[in-house]
């Protein structure tokens, strides 16, 4: 935990190096330079606390009051318009002030109003609501597990140390803004000048958040500036962080990858249960399937993840059926409409899998083995003993040697070459997986936005004629998964503000339109091995087509 607490802190501490901070330093500045000496502090007092306390509660309060939280963005952009307009009109300010100090009268304590700290505050507290991060691993896990509502003291903890970090170098930025502009005499004069100039930036900023650009202009940032992701992503994706991230989030693996000399037995293996279908075989269980090595692969058909396993997982079973090894994938749903059988029976098709599939609507089989995560594989031996698990993509050739010391175990001759194919297992930084309905959405998500009229469930959100989708990421690929209302639904895909052209489009969409056909996943950009930040756009010409998640390849 501590090593998570010192990266977290020195996170924090390089945030005022991220392209995403700088469109909200011109506001930090301004307002830092007028109202007294604890007006910086009152300011960076402000962006942490609101962005912290919604950071770890606004799902829990959203859950509760059922309010629509983009409210409180549109209400912080009026509060920073509203400063704007002080500094350029200064009878609107001497205005506002009088009632600011009737109100401060209230607290007696040192910061009363002539230390402008509570005016400070109000500001921050607005933009901790618009600041939107250059979210690393930590940040992205904290983020998380408060859209799940599994916020404790650890998540709080790690926060605070990170905010902390955060909050040092805003704070001198802050502060030295503030002695400048108050005590230079060569700036002085100009005083007014200056605080009319910065009223218009500052509402050129709220603009710019009202309408979205600042997402586009961040993006574009991050592209000229790359080198604060990799650096924030090298620092927090140690083998140590990353051990106590999965602790964090309850997901470590039972079985180190690393050492696979040994196998270690960890009990009985659970059973298959409470399965709808059986496909591709006659019902299955561990009793019958004694003196084989079982390898269960938990998947899902619009998965990106599980999607890029699939050659292994049938590549291996090809390989070594005939040596005793048995593959069984465990099909259980994200979605609704992918615990329709026929879906399931045509992504067999597609994908090529020979071997039995059962079909775990409802979740029995991935609860009796206590599974978190698509794809997810566990491997069990000749005697029905659990010896390895694997969480995710990657670590094939790990895999395969783990099955081949199970097969051995068995006394059969087993072949040692370990398949050769491309792992496709993203290197770099990518966008997280960003759901689109309103029981998993990101609240105040940097990702993307809603534009028109859409009815947002809680699995996806559904589109109106004339309504559209704005996405920022950082891929080579993205894909979304589509349910068309039908095929002739139109879905036009725009790149960086204009029609996507055939180089990058991904290999469902022709001549500027996703070619659509049934609920999959659907491949929307193909970069080319050139990844970047971009902003993505598509425009639905008609009603019903449902949207459920982006990946990122």
């Amino acid at each position: 935990m501590l090593v998570l607490l010192i990266v977290a802190f020195v996170s924090g501490l390089l945030t005022i190096l991220a392209p995403c901070i700088w469109p909200i330093l011109p506001i930090i500045l301004t307002t830092s330079s007028t109202g007294g000496r604890h007006r910086p502090l009152g300011v960076v007092a402000g962006i942490l606390l609101s962005f912290s306390v919604l950071t770890l509660s606004i799902s829990y309060l959203v859950k509760l009051f059922h309010f629509d939280p983009d409210i409180l963005r549109l209400l912080a952009v009026a509060i920073i318009g509203i400063l704007g307009l002080t500094l350029i009109i200064p009878k609107l300010s001497a205005f506002l002030e009088g009632y600011t100090s009737r109100i401060s009268n209230i607290f007696r304590g040192r910061l009363s109003s002539g230390s402008g700290f509570w005016g400070g505050i109000i500001t921050g507290m607005s933009l901790g609501v618009v600041w939107s991060p250059c979210a690393g691993p930590i940040l992205a896990t904290i983020a998380a597990l408060s859209t799940t509502r599994s916020v404790n003291s650890q998540v709080v903890l790690i926060t605070f140390v990170y905010m902390m970090g955060t909050g040092i170098p805003l704070l001198l930025f802050a502060t030295f803004g503030s002695n400048l502009l108050s005590k230079s005499r060569i700036l002085s004069p100009f005083t007014g000048r200056i605080q009319q100039l910065f009223g218009v930036i500052i509402i050129a900023t709220a603009l710019l958040i009202w309408t979205g650009y600042d997402r586009v202009l961040q993006a574009r940032l991050l592209n000229f500036f790359p080198g604060y992701s990799e650096l924030i992503y090298k620092i927090e994706q140690s083998n140590q962080v990353q051990e106590q991230l999965n602790r964090l989030t309850g997901t470590e693996s039972r079985t180190s990858s690393k050492d696979l000399s040994f196998l270690p037995d960890l009990g009985k293996a659970p059973d298959f249960v409470g399965i709808d279908h059986w496909l591709n075989s006659s019902p299955l269980n561990l009793n019958t399937l004694k003196g084989k090595v079982v390898l269960v692969d938990f998947w899902t058909y619009s998965c990106i993840n599980c999607i890029r396993t699939l050659p292994f997982v049938t590549g291996w079973y090809e390989k070594y059926k005939a040596d005793g090894l048995v593959v069984i994938g465990v099909h259980t749903p994200e979605f609704e409409f992918e615990k329709k059988t026929e879906n399931v029976q045509n992504a067999i098709k597609m994908f090529g899998v020979n071997y039995p599939v059962a079909q775990d609507n409802s979740y029995s089989t991935w609860n009796n083995f206590s599974n978190n995560y698509w794809p997810a594989k566990y491997l069990i031996d000749k005697d029905g003993h659990l010896r390895y698990q694997h969480s995710g993509e990657g670590l094939y050739a790990e895999t395969e040697k783990a099955i081949q010391t199970l097969l051995a175990e068995t006394g059969r001759p087993v072949p040692q070459e370990i398949l050769s194919m491309p792992d496709q297992t993203p290197r770099i930084r990518l966008t997280p997986e960003t759901y689109l309905g309103k029981s998993r959405m990101k609240i105040f998500s940097p990702d993307f936005k809603y534009l028109g009229e859409w009815n947002i469930e809680n699995e996806f959100g559904e589109s109106s004629p004339g309504s559209s989708l704005e996405l920022d990421f950082y891929a080579n690929k993205v894909f979304l998964v589509i349910t068309p209302n039908s095929p002739t639904d139109i879905i036009t895909v725009s790149l960086d503000g204009m029609t996507i052209s055939d180089d990058v489009a991904g290999k469902d969409v022709f001549d500027g339109k996703v070619l659509l056909d049934t609920a999959r996943l659907y491949e929307l950009i193909n970069l080319r091995g050139n990844p970047g930040t971009h902003v993505l756009r598509l425009d639905f010409g008609s009603k019903g087509t449902k949207v459920f998640a982006f990946t990122f390849g």
